[in-house]
């Protein structure tokens, strides 16, 4: 064979070989792109899945649903767990998808249920609990990295059980963190080509759990967003009926001046008043406070003015009423909260206040200078003995209930509130104080029942200054006008 024969010989043969070579890297740039444009698509679609999630709100357990589907479909994994912290120590199964096997150990009893009963498997997952730290779940609850365990029969850490159906080949598990926070861990076990899961399936998942968390933080963030508009919502019903509850005018009564003011720490409160015609010219006047703040003592409250005004119109006597009040309260007040309560009846033909206290603040009487009687200006803190509404029982409330009298005359101020303006305190944490309150009640006693009352409040905002109101204000001013 000649030289040049040979020559092209080896030059065929190189070109074969540079061909073979091209279309094998070809074939594996291709085979890599697949596999690129699959991975993609499989984020896409997650990303999309999770986006369409939110926008319809579901609930946080079918968010974590879809989590624990779209690790499946991206990795091809047998089954898997999404487990959710709870509390501060532990986590629970939340969403399971497959047969997952449980990461405690099941007891023998538990294990023979488990032959008859495969549902039972999830049951028994479901209701397991794993301390942070405790086992490989634990562990990586602690950790801001996943890990990929190929071989899972050489783990000590993984749990092994007697069925067959729970073995797990390869274990792929991977935190849910966001901003230092973990919502759980997201474990899948046993791809379904029956090899371990690859260093691609890893980085895939932790991706995908990185994104996942976004969108548990994005929808904790969005649902309590919700409850609180619902909460504002209930607020803001709830102050609108306490509102409604409250009266805002004085019946127009001969002689009398009256003047009430309500203004509450939050948007609802537990402050009470009321004003209740009587035969014969008279009044009924009571001012109550419920214990706590907020919607339960608002509730209280309603219920409290619903019975006083059931109750009153049908006593002469305030101490009656109370007693009366007692005994229908007593199933409404939960324990722990009670009523204080002072109901007056005015009677501007007599010239009398008739009262009875149960446990509330001593309302303030201003007595105008009488020099037919020779009596200067003088103030009293109506006293009188009784136990707030819905503390003790029918016998023993009525034991310390009693009416009282004092006179109410031309150019008299009848204060009464509650103790969140004497207790109202200022920057260096003093008290308002009845003292100051007779002080600017007599100050302004010749001023109108409206005026007295601005009063008050503009002497307790100066005093309290920087410091925030931490009580409703309530105020019920009547003057006695001239006749």
């Amino acid at each position: 064979m000649e030289i040049h024969h040979i020559c092209e010989l080896v030059l065929l043969l190189m070109l074969a070989g540079g061909c073979w070579i091209y279309f094998r890297q070809k074939r594996s740039l291709e085979t890599e792109n697949l596999r690129l444009q699959r991975e993609r698509k499989l984020v896409v679609d997650f990303m999309h899945e999770l986006a369409m999630a939110l926008e319809e709100n579901p609930s946080r357990q079918s968010l974590m649903q879809r989590i624990v589907s779209a690790a499946i479909d991206s990795t091809g994994a047998m089954s898997a767990c999404l487990y959710e912290r709870k509390e501060t120590q532990f986590l629970r199964p939340a969403a399971i998808e497959g047969l997952f096997p449980p990461q405690t150990p099941i007891a023998d009893e538990v294990a023979d249920k488990l032959r008859t009963r495969s549902r039972f498997i999830e049951q028994v997952l479901r209701s397991e609990t794993i301390r942070i730290g405790q086992g490989l779940i634990g562990e990586i609850a602690e950790r801001t990295q996943g890990e990929l365990v190929r071989d899972a029969s050489k783990d000590p850490r993984v749990i092994r059980h007697s069925d067959p159906a729970l073995a797990i080949n390869s274990l792929l598990v991977v935190p849910l963190r966001f901003n230092q926070r973990c919502f759980g861990v997201l474990a899948l076990a046993n791809p379904s080509h029956g090899g371990p899961f690859s260093e691609t399936d890893f980085e895939l998942v932790q991706w995908l759990a990185e994104q996942a968390s976004l969108a548990l933080h994005n929808a904790d963030f969005l649902n309590l967003h919700i409850e609180k508009q619902q909460l504002d919502l209930d607020l803001s019903l709830a102050s609108s009926i306490q509102k409604m509850l409250l009266p805002t005018h004085s019946p127009d009564l001969p002689g009398l001046d009256i003047d009430l003011s309500y203004l509450p720490a939050q948007r609802v409160g537990g402050d009470l008043y009321d004003l209740i015609e009587l035969p014969h010219g008279r009044l009924g006047v009571a001012i109550a406070d419920v214990s706590g703040k907020g919607i339960p003592a608002s509730l209280l409250m309603t219920a409290c003015r619903s019975s006083l005004r059931q109750i009153a119109p049908a006593h002469e006597s305030p101490a009656s009423v109370l007693s009366e009040l007692n005994k229908a309260m007593m199933g409404d007040v939960q324990q722990g909260m009670f009523v204080t309560v002072f109901y007056a009846v005015l009677d501007p033909l007599s010239d009398q206040i008739t009262y009875a206290r149960a446990g509330h603040e001593l309302p303030l009487l201003v007595h105008a200078p009488d020099t037919g009687r020779q009596t200067g200006l003088r103030t009293e803190f109506l006293e009188g003995d009784g136990l707030p509404i819905g503390m003790v029982g029918d016998d023993l409330f009525s034991n310390y209930v009693e009416d009282r009298r004092c006179t109410f005359r031309n150019d008299d101020v009848l204060v009464l509130y509650t103790d969140g303006i004497t207790e109202a305190p200022n920057e260096a944490d003093r008290e308002f104080s009845g003292s100051r309150l007779a002080d600017v009640v007599m100050a302004n006693r010749h001023h109108s029942a409206n005026a007295i009352n601005a009063s008050i409040h503009a002497a307790v905002a100066e005093f309290a200054g920087a410091r925030a109101q931490r009580d409703d204000y309530t105020l019920v001013t009547v003057k006695r006008l001239v006749r």
